[in-house]
């Protein structure tokens, strides 16, 4: 099993000029160290307008900073949305394939939808329609990202003339492809569409076995890829935080961890949300004190019930992998037992501290995280041989590429085209000053104005 982490860019208020590049400066901090200690992959999500829950719009910056700061661990989109609306599926393209090149072939390409009001309503996404407009728009990115060149596509949501999209990625025919996965109905279209599974949906290990086996089942009988190549992998997020002490190590995470939940379910469920005046912080605390919450008390009532349990012979986690390296550690294996290929852990959450964050990362990295690398490594090649017929089948089932583009296409200059038009003279050009600029400009000297239309 890999490990992952994960970021949203938290930031609840009040924060001020400094606070947005002090979030950003530690979390470059931590995936450097992330990857000195052999961390797989780092995600990175995409979000707009959701005030503290997310200051993570421009997931594709940021990354391209991490790979300066890094070597080996993969960089993650988790996600990109793809419906044209959200980004023109040339630019993803574009994007995808200058981060693959600038990080030595490290991206994974994961995609998916959005579906809060916020988001969707502020680019002008319809909601019964979002995942037409991303599928739609991720078949024209993985079109645009292999096809040399691309043939052209009349669509929907996107239509775009055939053009040679560069830079094209390093990893070959493309990066490996995600969708983000909320529910068990997206882990199945997933599986259909030959794509890795984000499930970003904080399942327990017990229920994650049975996502595991609907997930491979689906691709062995349906899958049709919408890439050229079939990723099968499924990843499940959780809380981490790891101490020697219990205690502090749910005075580290316990907090953050529960107004992730919140803030997400504000924008996505019950909120009604005032821009750039709602406080999603003080109405968290505010809700923790009408349900009679104490935090002392809450510490308390986490360690006795987990200590009952335990005894009780139940290893259900009930936090996630917060906790000692010895409960973080039995916590993982049932996920590795159940056959989750990736754990992505939530670490930047809330008011959750840097400086915590760090010794976490250290403390797993160095006591808990070797025992699982070793065997994945052992058994990465089993793994591989496992898939390796329905991956084949898959193949199989997709139809043929687009046919490619006609040898006769062209795109003219703008100038040439008025000069064919006939309307050259009234922008002041003429096929022979076209001429004459092609011969000076090849020698290295032009007149002034000759034959450019501004």
């Amino acid at each position: 099993m890999k490990f992952g982490i994960f970021y949203e860019h938290q930031l609840p208020r009040p924060w001020d000029k400094r606070s947005e590049k002090q979030l950003l400066d530690d979390a470059l901090d931590e995936i450097e160290l992330a990857d000195r200690l052999g961390f797989d992959c780092v995600w990175e999500v995409e979000h707009h307008f959701l005030e503290e829950y997310s200051h993570s719009s421009a997931p594709e910056v940021f990354l391209a900073a991490a790979s300066q700061r890094t070597k080996n661990i993969r960089l993650g989109h988790g996600i990109c949305l793809t419906a044209p609306q959200f980004n023109h599926p040339a630019r993803v393209a574009e994007r995808i394939g200058m981060l693959d090149l600038l990080s030595g072939g490290r991206v994974e390409f994961g995609s998916g939808e959005s579906s809060s009001e916020a988001e969707l309503s502020g680019f002008g996404v319809p909601y019964e329609r979002k995942r037409d407009a991303w599928l739609e728009g991720l078949e024209v990115v993985i079109r645009s990202m292999t096809e040399e060149p691309f043939s052209g596509y009349e669509g929907e949501f996107v239509s775009m003339p055939p053009r040679n999209v560069v830079p094209k990625p390093m990893q070959s025919p493309h990066p490996p492809l995600w969708v983000a996965c909320s529910r068990h109905d997206t882990i199945l279209l997933a599986a259909e569409k030959g794509m890795g599974a984000l499930t970003f949906a904080f399942i327990d290990p017990e229920d994650a076995a049975g996502w595991v086996n609907d997930y491979r089942q689906t691709m062995a009988e349906k899958c049709i890829p919408v890439g050229k190549v079939v990723n099968p992998n499924l990843a499940c997020v959780t809380s981490m935080m790891c101490h020697p002490d219990e205690r502090q190590a749910l005075e580290m995470g316990l907090e953050g961890g529960n107004f992730f939940g919140y803030s997400l379910a504000h924008f996505y469920v019950f909120g009604d949300h005032h821009p750039g005046r709602t406080d999603v912080w003080q109405e968290f605390q505010e809700k923790r004190a009408e349900q009679g919450f104490d935090p002392a008390v809450q510490l308390a009532l986490e360690q006795e019930k987990l200590g009952a349990k335990i005894a009780a012979g139940d290893h259900a986690g009930l936090r996630g992998a917060i906790g000692t390296p010895d409960q973080v550690r039995e916590y993982l294996e049932r996920y590795e037992a159940a056959g989750v290929d990736q754990i992505i852990f939530v670490m930047q959450a809330g008011r959750n501290r840097h400086e915590d964050i760090m010794s976490s990362l250290e403390l797993f990295g160095t006591e808990v995280m070797p025992a699982f690398k070793e065997r994945e490594k052992a058994n990465a090649g089993d793994k591989a041989a496992s898939w390796e017929a329905i991956i084949e089948a898959a193949m199989a089932r997709r139809g043929p590429d687009p046919a490619p583009l006609a040898e006769d296409y062209v795109i003219r200059a703008i100038p040439k085209k008025l000069v064919e038009a006939g309307v050259g003279e009234a922008f002041g050009v003429s096929e022979k000053g076209l001429e004459d600029v092609a011969a000076r400009t090849a020698v290295g000297s032009r007149a002034e104005g000759d034959g450019i239309v501004g």
